[in-house]
């Protein structure tokens, strides 16, 4: 069996004011702000529901029933970080950086345009690792958007076909302002 709660009156008071501003949905009736929280929520759940009209069911079911199902589509390919030993790599430069992708003082149109090709271009090359320099801002300025958005774009379907992973470059290589590219092998 529930134990009753008892109220303070600071508890009815912020019921009440609650209460009073509760606009009632279209055919139900409202609550007394007056009333203990106990009655209310007894008088709530007495409430008759109001059941969807046949007809409407009917024409939903119909209408999913009629509309041919599209074939599901293959998951996208994933993206992973780069291992930290390739990355090392990378770093140390044992591991060659093939190409580069300077987006500097690029229009974000632009940039989305040029880094498409680059990396379709690095693809269709047979490539793996790249660079691409998006810059860091302007100091004391703008964080700089094109490193905010080109690891978003990297998350779109678009590129998500030809990347398979990023990462923050070393500071020899731009740092915060420039990424390690694993470009994705075509299958």
């Amino acid at each position: 069996m529930r134990r009753r709660r008892i109220l303070s009156e600071e508890d009815r008071r912020l019921w009440a004011s609650v209460a009073r501003q509760a606009v009632p949905l279209k055919g139900r009736a409202g609550l007394d702000a007056d009333e203990p929280v106990a009655t209310s929520a007894a008088k709530i759940a007495s409430l008759p529901t109001v059941p969807a009209p046949a007809e409407a069911k009917s024409a939903t079911l119909l209408k999913a029933a009629s509309e041919p199902r599209k074939p599901a589509l293959p998951p996208p390919p994933s993206q992973h970080p780069i291992e930290r030993p390739t990355r090392r790599k990378l770093a140390k430069g044992r591991l060659p950086i093939e190409a580069r992708l300077d987006l500097h003082e690029m229009t974000q149109l632009a940039a989305h345009a040029a880094l498409a090709r680059f990396l379709a271009q690095a693809q269709s090359m047979g490539l793996r690792h790249v660079l691409v320099i998006t810059g860091r801002g302007m100091p004391g300025g703008s964080r700089g958007i094109l490193r905010r958005v080109v690891p978003q774009w990297f998350a779109s379907p678009q590129f998500r076909g030809l990347v398979s992973g990023f990462e923050s470059a070393e500071r020899h290589h731009g740092g915060d302002g420039a990424l390690y590219v694993r470009v994705r092998r075509i299958r």
